[in-house]
């Protein structure tokens, strides 16, 4: 490691990965800092990883659509091959539960018409034909498992749904990561593991580079918060948190994995569900099993933590009650309950549930946070993003007052990265959940 760079990114999960893929391609000397092992080690290793594009606003459409091209052509987007194997997207489709909460996909459906993403409407009838072992009836709002209501259908069939046949996963998030760090050190980028940020230096007002836990000073006028669930720390150390308007907090999760039903290959047969009706997301898993997540309804507590290196890793309820909810809409779904598989890790969250790409108010200091549940599909776009802001104003653009704007390579759409901006209102259209 040398003690002078261009751009210092902290954090080396897939966004954090993407933006210095795209600054060394641009020139740019660049150095990943990351307190953990190697990269991907974080929260992108325990994402789902999932490939969809029902978002609530066109802009968020538009992102995961232009980042999906790059998924299809992984190995010509990093513009080699990684000798250690490469990630694979794998396309399985999706079903929309329509639900009062989505407005009964109304909004997801207008914002994909925009951009002309496929989609089919399903009658309840019509999705128990799609997916054989669907229970089409309805369940929802979704309630706890100690309610007396809990598992008695509220009518005998959905109101519908909206199935998307372009949706899917990578098979390996934490590979699909390193397949990024080959390529950028390809390009001259360097990155360091096991090491902590715990300054962010500043001369003649602006940022000057960053100092480490054991004393080492790293220059580079340009610092790049990726930090996920860390993020609130590193903003706060750079001191520019007065001057956003939105703020991120990390949210610990649970994922849960179950066997398929007996007799059925769900792995190659299920799909992705958004299912607002029972509170979960669904999707098919590697040896035939069913990974389950929760879009955090109304009735559920969200477990805000105040430390992100120190919080409850250990599976709980929750993992139990997304089970007994899927078990709802998936017909003989296997309930293990003493044998616990899952996950359990950290969303970095902003106020609004949409991430914040942006300046700061501490000139060379930028942002890629608060992408909590849902932009690993963007990363290869935010890649680019981030380096179209970065460059725009290191040239002397001001973003606050006239945001930074580029057309998208394969969507061909203008994108306004002031949509992501720090200073934005509180945007009403989100979901306020992990569907973003």
């Amino acid at each position: 490691m040398k003690t002078k760079y261009d751009a210092i990114i902290i954090g080396s999960g897939i966004i954090g990965c993407c933006t210095a893929f795209e600054l060394a391609k641009r020139g740019y000397k660049t150095l990943n800092i990351d307190k953990l092992p190697s990269a991907g080690y974080g929260s992108t290793a325990a994402t789902c990883a999932i490939i969809r594009f029902h978002y609530s606003t066109p802009d968020g459409v538009a992102m995961a659509r232009e980042g999906y091209f790059y998924w299809l052509n992984w190995g010509h987007y990093l513009e080699l091959v990684d000798p250690n194997g490469m990630a694979k997207y794998i396309n399985t489709g999706c079903m929309l539960i329509k639900t009062e909460r989505n407005k009964f996909g109304e909004k997801f459906m207008s914002s994909m018409d925009e951009l002309g993403v496929v989609y089919q409407e399903l009658t309840a009838e019509q999705m128990s034909e799609k997916l054989t072992i669907v229970d089409s009836r309805q369940y929802g709002p979704p309630v706890r498992q100690d309610d007396p209501s809990f598992g008695k259908p509220t009518a005998d069939a959905l109101p519908g749904g909206v199935y998307i046949p372009e949706t899917g996963y990578i098979n390996d998030a934490k590979l699909s990561v390193e397949n990024v760090q080959v390529a950028c050190e390809a390009k001259g980028g360097e990155f360091v593991f096991n090491t902590e940020v715990v300054d962010i230096l500043k001369k003649d007002n602006r940022t000057s580079g960053v100092q480490l836990k054991d004393g080492t000073i790293v220059e580079a006028p340009i610092v790049i918060n990726v930090a996920g669930p860390h993020s609130y720390q590193i903003n706060e150390m750079a001191g520019v948190l007065d001057g956003m308007n939105i703020k991120t907090r990390p949210l610990r999760v649970e994922v849960s994995h179950v066997p398929s039903p007996e007799g059925f290959d769900y792995e190659n047969l299920g799909m992705m569900i958004t299912d607002g009706d029972i509170g979960n997301y669904s999707r098919p898993e590697v040896g035939n099993h069913v990974l389950i997540g929760s879009e955090e309804p109304d009735c559920d507590d969200l477990d805000w933590i105040d430390d992100p290196d120190n919080y409850n890793k250990d599976l709980t309820e929750q993992w139990s009650m997304q089970i007994m909810r899927q078990a709802q809409r998936l017909k003989e779904l296997p309930v293990p309950l003493s044998k616990p598989q899952g996950l359990v890790d950290l969303y970095d969250c902003s106020d609004d549930w949409i991430p914040i790409y942006d300046k700061s108010d501490l000139p060379g200091y930028y942002m890629a946070v608060g992408t909590s549940g849902n932009q690993y599909k963007n990363a290869p776009a935010v890649g680019v993003m981030m380096a179209e802001l970065i460059t725009a104003c290191e040239n002397g653009h001001d973003h606050d007052k006239e945001p930074v704007q580029y057309r998208m390579e394969f969507t061909k759409r203008p994108c306004d990265i002031g949509f992501y901006s720090r200073l934005r209102k509180i945007n009403k259209d989100s979901s306020f959940s992990v569907v973003g």
